[in-house]
């Protein structure tokens, strides 16, 4: 593949850090510098950054509460719970929410924290996996992705998510939809700038599951997602989808030594 190298030099630290050779892939726009990545936090009103502050006043904190009751209840024909094998999640979940998604050896393919969850209760609880966007499965990702507050993003150093992370890449450059935009059109090219009176954030997914005003509700990344792709009047891809996987781990790598916010709010 003949590719332009100016326009392809900023993915040289993705070789560097998973261990990789070269990754060849046009990019139709330039990254953001890493030192001038910022969370979504920053860009909040002082007001609604109180309201994140607060775990009193943090709406997502009631999903919290909640999932830390699935956590120590037992489940499923095996009678048990994710205490049980997991112990104290404040010790031994710290830093999780941190590197997925994670490649699964059993199922030869990336997953992402929902899934992992989805995989322990259907494995080991014996029990029938929670819907996407369920209140049961939302609390018990903003439940562990809690005790991982403040970390830094970690993706891991793994060679087999390679062409996952490419395939997010490309997704995120990749023009769709009638309006024939891209995720980095918006992120990359134009963040900080406004479209129809809101501010375009970078998109940086180191607070879900989140808190949205606009939801009134907790939500996950893949519904973040998928509310982009409507609005680019493309066809979203169902909850669970390899694609959103893929664009996941895209979107952790872009962030990598962002603090994990979970849960955030924003607007």
């Amino acid at each position: 593949m003949i590719v332009n190298s100016k326009r392809t030099q900023w993915l040289a630290p993705v070789a560097v850090m998973l261990g990789f050779a070269a990754i060849e892939v046009i990019s139709a726009h330039a990254e953001i510098p890493l030192g001038e990545r910022r969370s979504g936090y920053a860009d909040l009103a002082p007001d609604t950054k109180a309201m994140q502050d607060d775990d009193t006043a943090n709406p997502g904190m009631l999903w919290v509460q909640d999932g830390e009751a699935l956590w120590n209840a037992k489940s499923g024909a095996a009678n048990r719970a994710c205490a049980d094998c997991h112990n104290d999640a404040r010790t031994t979940m710290t830093g999780v929410a941190a590197r997925y998604p994670a490649f699964n050896s059993k199922l030869g393919r990336p997953i992402d924290l929902e899934q992992r969850i989805n995989l322990c209760r259907v494995e080991r609880q014996q029990a029938s996996a929670f819907a996407y966007e369920s209140k049961e499965l939302l609390s018990l990702s903003a439940f562990i992705g809690k005790q991982s507050r403040g970390e830094p993003i970690a993706p891991p150093t793994d060679e087999r998510l390679r062409p996952f992370l490419e395939a997010g890449l490309e997704q995120f450059n990749r023009r769709q939809g009638q309006l024939n935009l891209s995720c980095g059109q918006c992120h990359d090219d134009n963040w900080g700038k406004r479209l129809a009176g809101s501010l375009i954030p970078q998109a940086h997914p180191n607070g879900y599951p989140l808190y949205r005003l606009e939801w009134q509700a907790v939500g996950s990344l893949q519904r973040r997602l998928r509310n982009c792709i409507v609005g680019m009047r493309a066809e979203p891809y169902d909850y669970g989808a390899p694609e959103y996987v893929s664009l996941e781990i895209y979107l952790m790598w872009r962030a990598r030594g962002l603090p994990i916010e979970t849960p955030a709010v924003r607007p």
